[in-house]
């Protein structure tokens, strides 16, 4: 893979070499039996060459950047005045073509070069080509090259698109980094709602075991200790391995089981390979939450469907639960939902498929994770 900054100087040289080859064939194809290489070998040829390339690179890496983009427009157009002032004292296009049919015409007659072939031929009065040249007569008259002028301005025109070209790649690159920094930190807020939630929901369950001398309390303490250790250390991470979060999903699951006791059955199934996947940490735990919430009843028995199904291309999770009433002293969880839809929205933009419906007095959850 050819670098950028070598990618550019080649194509800068290929950009050159068929620009400034369009004359020479013209002058070429005009002075009918002139080779190449005598061309190549002029040094008005190599006038023209190095006048407009001087020009480009003077307006585009040191007029444009430091005099017009900086607002000094009077300066800008002060310099521009006086490379078009040299452009026509120096004539390059003139120069290249006169010299060549100079050429011509000696070589016709004599079969050779002229001795004097390199510099201008003197101009002559118009009017009277036998006359003395002007040099002579003291009397100058100024001849317009309007190609030489032609070729300036396009000169100009094409520094100054390749330099708004530049400009406005570097706007989007700064747009695509601004978009990038807010969608991080944005998400950063969203995880750090998440997860004082989580913790507190965790300890008000341990409360209440510790409140009636239950003897899961020490075991609930380590599973809550676990699940500090994968908060505090994979979150930071913007996807963990599935299975990490599996081993979380399981530990908090075990923490609600412990403190609802046998009124409660929760399902929870997982299935498929769940190695060498990944996916990103509490993308799911707003859901489960949602379910000990709202499909736990005090006065009747409940069950919790929980399911996780991990294929080759696809993570899919399901949970069903019956609505019951939300408890009146409970922290709300209303912002949950809504950051778990932006989170995939940020995280698997095309590629997640969310389903909640409430039917029949049962809330169900279908997320689909592609990729």
């Amino acid at each position: 893979m050819i670098p950028a900054r070598t990618s550019i100087v080649i194509t800068h040289i290929a950009a050159w070499i068929l620009f400034l080859s369009l004359p020479v064939l013209f002058v070429n194809s005009q002075s009918g039996n002139s080779s190449v290489f005598s061309i190549l070998s002029s040094p008005y040829t190599w006038l023209f060459f190095i006048t407009y390339i001087f020009i480009f690179y003077l307006n585009t890496w040191i007029l444009l950047p430091k005099l017009y983009l900086k607002e000094k427009y009077f300066l800008y157009a002060a310099c521009i005045v006086l490379l078009s002032v040299a452009v026509w004292i120096l004539k390059p296009f003139d120069r290249l073509v006169s010299s060549r049919h100079q050429y011509t015409s000696i070589v016709d007659r004599q079969g050779q070069p002229p001795e004097n072939f390199g510099r201008p031929p003197p101009e002559r009065p118009p009017g009277n080509p036998d006359g003395p040249p002007r040099e002579q007569t003291g009397r100058r008259s100024p001849r317009v090259d309007v190609v030489s002028i032609f070729l300036f301005i396009m000169i100009l025109a094409m520094s100054l698109a390749i330099q708004i070209r530049q400009r406005l790649r570097i706007a989007e690159q700064r747009a695509l980094k601004a978009e990038a920094d807010r969608a991080n930190a944005e998400l950063s807020f969203l995880k750090a709602q998440i997860n004082p939630h989580f913790l507190f929901n965790t300890l008000n369950n341990i409360y209440s075991l510790a409140a009636v001398k239950s003897d899961h309390t020490a075991e609930s303490i380590m599973k809550l200790s676990n699940i500090m250790r994968y908060v505090t250390d994979d979150i930071r991470e913007e996807y963990v391995p599935l299975e990490n979060e599996v081993s979380f999903i399981s530990d908090y699951i075990d923490l609600q089981r412990l403190r609802l006791g046998d009124k409660m059955e929760v399902g929870f199934l997982v299935s498929g390979k769940i190695t060498g996947k990944k996916i990103a940490p509490l993308m799911l735990m707003t859901f489960i939450e949602n379910v000990f919430k709202y499909g736990i009843s005090k006065h009747e028995p409940s069950a919790i469907d929980i399911q996780l199904t991990a294929t080759r291309d696809m993570i899919r999770f399901f949970c069903q639960n019956k609505l019951y009433p939300a408890p009146r002293q409970t922290e709300s969880t209303g912002i949950g939902i809504d950051n778990t839809k932006q989170r995939l929205q940020y995280l698997y933009p095309g590629k997640h498929e969310l389903s909640i419906k409430t039917e029949n007095g049962k809330y169900t959850v279908l997320l689909l994770l592609h990729g």
